[in-house]
């Protein structure tokens, strides 16, 4: 073999290590110690620690003050353009802006990503709304209407997981009640539950097996928007379902 193709299949192989030590980090939902990372990965340790120099360098990975590692803000970057290009998230963020003409409210799509919901589109209405939420936010999937969207479908061995991280005091069952309203009214509601002063309403894009592939959330400052006959809610709802799989 000559040296350009030698080159080649180590290019090809250091591209195989890099992706596979990123879905490790990926996988595990936080930060990782290097013994553990190598462990996942089944390399040694000193191989996994010039990966990553090279990967916090380019921003890929974060070292932590605490000597762990975990997904920097360039793999967020990358991940969340990804997901935006993806049918049918992809309808829906060309889209929201209709929705926000419609109804003069802010709009953001979010989908699941592994730290949970992730918002990325927003689009504002011309009435000012003051808040730190923007493109890359990670929402609390157990306080906010875009997470009891997203974990009133997701499957019980998701949304488990999550609720333990987030409340540890509660349990599955917990969440029961709320789950199976969200299903039945095709919409949730947050009442200041996340940020004070803002209401949301939101609905889920589903999948042809009904899994919610994004949440579209609408945010006010005026509680009126929660309620069952609110124009916006009719609005969520017809633009979430003919962005749905087909």
């Amino acid at each position: 073999m000559n040296d350009e193709g030698v080159s080649r299949s180590r290019g090809v192989q250091s591209v195989e290590v890099s992706v596979g030590l990123l879905t490790a980090l990926a996988a595990n939902g936080g930060p990782m110690a290097l013994s553990e990372l190598a462990a996942a990965v089944d390399m040694a340790p000193a191989k996994v620690h010039r990966y990553l120099a090279s990967f916090v360098e380019s921003g890929m990975v974060d070292h932590r003050h605490s000597g762990t590692y975990d997904l920097g803000p360039r793999a967020a970057e990358i991940g969340v353009a990804a997901i935006a290009r993806i049918d049918p998230v992809n309808r829906a963020a060309d889209a929201l802006a209709d929705l926000v003409e419609e109804t003069n409210l802010t709009a953001l799509l979010s989908v699941w990503g592994n730290a949970g919901p992730t918002v990325v589109r927003w689009e504002r209405a011309t009435t000012p709304l003051v808040t730190t939420l923007g493109l890359g936010s990670v929402l609390p999937a157990t306080s906010s209407a875009t997470g009891h969207a997203f974990i009133s479908y997701l499957a019980d061995r998701l949304v488990a997981p999550v609720i333990a991280r987030e409340a540890p005091d509660k349990t599955l069952a917990d969440f029961a009640s709320l789950r199976a309203r969200v299903r039945a009214e095709g919409v949730a509601t947050a009442d200041q539950d996340f940020i004070p002063g803002l209401f949301a309403l939101a609905a889920p894009v589903l999948s042809l097996d009904a899994q919610p592939v994004a949440v579209v959330t609408l945010i006010a400052t005026e509680r009126q928007i929660i309620s069952p006959g609110h124009r916006a809610r009719e609005h969520l709802i017809a633009f979430t379902r003919s962005k749905r799989s087909k």
